[in-house]
């Protein structure tokens, strides 16, 4: 019978009274051992030899990079150094076409349903994401299932089947996308698609991410053959594995990936757009009404938003570290955020910029890096009719950059990065994402505390350094909104030259 939530006829009444009543118990201090209890066995720590990458290079020029983790699941996928910014030579809107048709209906699959099916039998579930530069097909399932997993991703990446049908979907899905982007009441990813086109006027990352109204018809299964030809080979691709034994994902990788032939036949990687980004910068203006952007019984108010950047550098480069310590720094968020410990509420766009001036929306700084160049900017939003003080409010606090920093919001922008670094490591997905990212751009990875280290010994002078040498290269600016108050590029460049950051008084006879 049960009797307080215990089941008492395994032991008999007598064992349940004894417990029951505190006198059963012995009176031992919670610090020491309870007595009579076997020693317990701890698992001995035996170096990083476990959880170190460990790289493998096939006959073909596939690398091949896993990294151990406890537990049954594991995070399998193949990345692809391909996106939209190699798409110079083809339609715009390639890779924004290939992330939709991922595990489609391949070679050895009739429908995308037959694939979601056979990954169930390992609970998996698969992901496709693109970049400006990196492709990324991605699988979560149980380790057992690891031969399945590698022999249908070999045959989504390189044996899709591209039925006209399946290719008429996805135009309907991306014409979908391009509408939403523009009604959506968050104009963050429009804005981050303005500033890298004026950042990078027509070339490499400036190309753009989503597929242009004019080229949803263009793109057909031809087209996306000549591409994939050129950048789906061997040696620009990496197979990275999180939560499984290296040797057996090598097998794998040799068995399912070797001497596969791809639908659209072998070739030579002969028309490889290797152009380096070239950093121009510029103005994006787009002229829109936000005034019924978000209706409802709590509308936002109608509001302007702008986007200015500069040049910064790329991720091989000793300078990002100093460049990630400042994007913490500077922080920022929406006015609406709750603040709490660890939210950045003492960040420098938080305190200069949200706590001083009430009628802004938002401040907050990104930083967008690349193989070969990089982009700090701030997004910031405010009623149409104070563009010009918001836009100037944000030049000084890029002149303020270069100012010397204190040593208590360095230090705590560096333990900020660092935790957040460590936090988002916890997720196998994101060591995945990590481990696949290093591989495919430099070949090795580096560990998460050898960059806690490259982190801490990030000094002031460096903050100030790589500021001074930021504030050298044109703005970039990205601009959404009624923009009748906006002032000039001219005005936001010169603004940004000056001692103060402050923009060329405009003297007007007739107010």
């Amino acid at each position: 019978f049960t009797k307080g939530g215990f089941t008492v006829r395994l032991f008999g009444i007598a064992a349940y009274r004894k417990y029951s009543s505190g006198s059963g118990y012995p009176n031992i201090s919670l610090s020491s051992p309870l007595p009579g209890i076997p020693k317990p066995v701890f698992a001995s720590v035996d170096g990083q030899e476990k959880y170190e990458t460990k790289i493998t290079t096939l006959d073909n020029g596939l690398r091949v990079a896993s990294q151990n983790k406890f537990g049954q699941f594991c995070t399998v996928g193949i990345l692809v150094n391909s996106g939209s910014r190699h798409e110079a030579k083809y339609p715009s809107g390639i890779a924004h076409f290939l992330e939709k048709l991922a595990f489609s209906s391949t070679a050895q699959y009739g429908s995308k349903d037959e694939i979601l099916l056979t990954l169930e039998k390992h609970g998996g579930i698969c992901d496709c994401q693109t970049s400006r530069d990196t492709t990324m097909y991605a699988v979560s399932a149980e380790v057992k299932g690891l031969d399945t997993v590698v022999s249908l991703l070999s045959d989504v990446v390189l044996q899709p089947r591209l039925l006209d049908e399946e290719i008429e979907m996805t135009r309907m899905a991306v014409r979908f996308e391009l509408e939403d982007l523009n009604m959506r009441p968050d104009p963050e990813p429009l804005l981050t698609e303005m500033i890298h086109a004026a950042a990078y006027r027509g070339n490499t990352v400036g190309l753009p991410r989503v597929c242009p109204v004019d080229n949803v018809d263009k793109i057909d299964k031809k087209v996306l053959h000549r591409y994939l030809s050129n950048y789906y080979c061997p040696e620009r691709m990496v197979l990275a594995g999180v939560g499984i034994e290296h040797e057996h994902l090598v097998k794998c990788a040799r068995k399912y990936l070797q001497d596969v032939k791809p639908v659209w036949g072998m070739n030579t990687a002969a028309n490889v757009d290797l152009s380096v980004a070239q950093y121009t910068g510029g103005i994006i203006k787009m002229e829109k009404d936000m005034s019924d952007v978000s209706l409802g019984p709590t509308p936002i108010p109608e509001l302007t938003h702008i986007m200015i950047g500069l040049e910064s550098c790329s991720f091989l480069e000793d300078d990002f570290i100093p460049f990630a310590v400042l994007n913490m720094m500077m922080g920022g968020g929406g006015s609406f955020s709750a603040g709490g410990p660890g939210k950045g509420m003492f960040t420098r766009l938080y305190l200069n910029v949200l706590n001083r001036h009430h009628w802004m929306y938002n401040a907050t700084s990104y930083h967008h890096s690349y193989e070969d160049s990089g982009l700090l900017c701030i997004h910031a939003s405010a009623d149409p009719r104070q563009v010009r003080e918001m836009v100037e409010i944000i030049t000084r606090e890029f002149i303020q950059m270069a100012a010397s920093a204190g040593e208590m919001e360095l230090e705590r922008a560096k333990t900020q990065l660092k935790s957040m670094l460590m936090m988002n490591l916890e997720s196998r997905p994101v060591i995945f994402e990590d481990v696949g990212r290093q591989v495919l751009s430099t070949g090795k990875r580096k560990l998460p505390h050898e960059l806690c280290d490259l982190i801490s010994n990030v000094t002031a002078s460096d903050i100030k350094r790589v500021t001074t040498k930021m504030l050298r290269s044109k703005p970039a600016v990205a601009a959404l909104g009624d923009l009748k108050e906006l002032p000039s590029y001219e005005h936001i460049q010169a603004a940004l030259s000056s001692k103060d950051g402050r923009l060329p008084r405009i003297y007007r006879l007739f107010r």
